[in-house]
């Protein structure tokens, strides 16, 4: 199984960015797929997440109306739309993905998923 994100980079404040997440070796339709982020000096925080078969899309309130997460199950991948960036949305962003059939994945936790990605570096700055 494997998780490949790309897409981070340096940002102006205001400015956007899409991360993706490459899945593969995994049934794409029975899977959760998130995002995390992780800040010096902070816990794991989850972003957002898309349940199996995108029967529904869940987002921190941090970020709410400001990211998207989507998916394209075509080319098992998952996007991350990030608009209207903060320097506090400056974190490395992970892939997560869990097998699971229930229809909301907001209510997991960074240690309650099964696959990860390696991360990629967002940097919000002027």
């Amino acid at each position: 199984v494997q998780l490949v994100e790309s897409g981070g980079g340096l940002v102006q404040p205001g400015g956007s960015l899409r991360l993706s997440c490459a899945v593969s070796g995994i049934t794409f339709d029975d899977y959760a797929i998130g995002w995390f982020r992780l800040a010096p000096g902070k816990a794991h925080e989850g972003v957002s997440c898309v349940s199996r078969r995108d029967l529904s899309r869940a987002y921190a309130d941090s970020v709410k109306g400001r990211f998207t997460i989507s998916s394209d199950n075509a080319k098992n991948t998952v996007y991350l739309q990030m608009n209207s960036l903060k320097p506090e949305d400056t974190a490395v962003y992970y892939c997560v993905a869990r097998e699971d059939y229930q229809e909301y994945c907001g209510g997991y936790g960074f240690n309650e998923y099964t696959y990860y990605g390696q991360g990629t570096q967002v940097t919000v700055s002027s």
